[in-house]
């Protein structure tokens, strides 16, 4: 459960945002949030909404990041460079992350400070949910110039010292003592693998054939879920009666058969009759629906987080309220996953309270900044959102 992410020095973000996903008593309390462990009401969504080029991709990209580095980053080669890129008229190359969550009925807090080059800081803190006391640190690994080495403290993380002082210099502790079988380390990558996100270092994941294999293979692997995204799909008025997957033998240019795939056939029925289309002659908005519900499924299956950028890409935008009422409905989202999406389109302010928007702008400096949107002063939880974003009385609209 994500309360609270912050970021600094991080492409266009040179100065620190922290966005929070925690209510206030002045939200609605409603389906659209839940009651933590801790006591505290979170959101189950939260929309990011922008001009082009304002920042949005990023703020989901610090996420992303952050998820690859904890649980993945072990698996780069020792003279791999992070993919990190700082603001590019900072003189400090040193980007800043943090993250506040809860599992486990604790409240964690994850610190990071990192180059290309190597990691400065990783910190990971913990406090009982329910108690009102301060973090205690489990484990602080600082990079120390003068020795070329790093100091580590640990309490209760459970890794031997003289391997948690050895961890390469661009990878993550929690993913190094997790290849060592260290419980702690287990349960954070498990906790922070139900993160499913279209976007990764370079950007989002675009529609191709590739996206539209990998899903395939993940509907295959998962029929439960892929019944119910069948289903789905049936009812949003896509034409559609089912969605098979299919094993097809791959035949290259020369002719010969190579692995087997997952296909997807999209089950058209006429009368009596039905007909299957493979799924790449389907319309991009059918396409786009198909992979998108296999980042969404497992998430609202099991408890997580889903992160997509632009999420209304090659859809209509009356199908953006269907795709949150998933978060929203207690029995499509018994776990209380939560979602954070961009999204040009902007009618999905008709959906959500004040809390649930952050919106993202570029200065002439080119330095971007986020804010929820009550944190603007005056904002008013009966206003029509949506106008009065489009008029321009919150900002963050393009200017042309």
């Amino acid at each position: 459960m994500l309360r609270s992410f912050s970021v600094k020095n991080f492409y266009s973000f040179r100065e620190s945002v922290r966005i929070s996903l925690e209510l206030d008593g002045h939200a609605p309390q409603d389906d659209r949030s839940f009651i933590a462990p801790s006591g505290a009401r979170l959101t189950k969504a939260l929309a990011i909404i922008g001009a082009n080029a304002s920042g949005k991709t990023t703020l989901v990209k610090a996420l992303a990041f952050l998820h690859w580095f904890i649980n993945d980053s072990f698996q780069l080669k020792t003279d791999v460079e992070l993919p990190l890129e700082a603001h590019f008229s900072s003189e400090d190359r040193i980007s800043e992350f943090e993250l506040e969550f809860e599992s486990g009925n604790k409240v964690w807090r994850y610190q990071l400070k990192a180059s290309a080059e190597r990691v400065y800081t990783e910190a990971l803190y913990a406090k009982e949910a329910s108690s009102p006391s301060r973090f205690s640190y489990v484990f602080v690994r600082e990079w120390e110039p003068k020795t070329g080495a790093y100091k580590v403290k640990q309490q209760q993380f459970g890794m031997l010292q003289k391997e948690a002082e050895k961890v390469r210099i661009n990878a993550s502790l929690i993913s190094t003592a997790a290849q060592y079988g260290v419980p702690l380390a287990l349960q954070m990558e498990q906790v922070t693998r139900q993160a499913f996100a279209n976007v990764h270092a370079l950007g989002r994941n675009h529609l191709d054939l590739d996206q539209l294999f990998k899903s395939a293979k993940f509907y295959a692997d998962n029929d439960n879920l892929r019944k119910r995204m069948a289903t789905l799909l049936s009812e949003w008025d896509l034409g559609l009666a089912d969605i098979q997957i299919h094993k097809v033998t791959h035949t290259d240019k020369e002719g010969k058969k190579n692995e087997e795939l997952d296909f997807p056939f999209g089950v058209h029925r006429v009368g009596d009759k039905e007909h299957e289309l493979a799924l790449f002659r389907e319309s991009s908005g059918t396409q786009s629906a198909f992979i998108l519900l296999a980042y969404i499924l497992p998430a609202l299956e099991k408890g997580g987080l889903v992160l997509i950028d632009e999420m209304e890409a090659d859809l209509h935008p009356q199908m953006l309220p269907a795709l949150l009422d998933l978060f929203f409905s207690p029995e499509s989202n018994p776990h209380n996953a939560q979602i954070i999406f961009t999204s040009h389109s902007i009618e999905v302010m008709t959906q959500l309270h004040k809390a649930q928007v952050v919106l993202v702008e570029k200065d002439t400096q080119c330095e971007s900044d986020a804010w929820r949107l009550d944190e603007v002063k005056g904002v008013r939880a009966d206003d029509n959102l949506y106008a009065k974003y489009m008029a321009g009385a919150y900002g963050a609209i393009p200017k042309l």
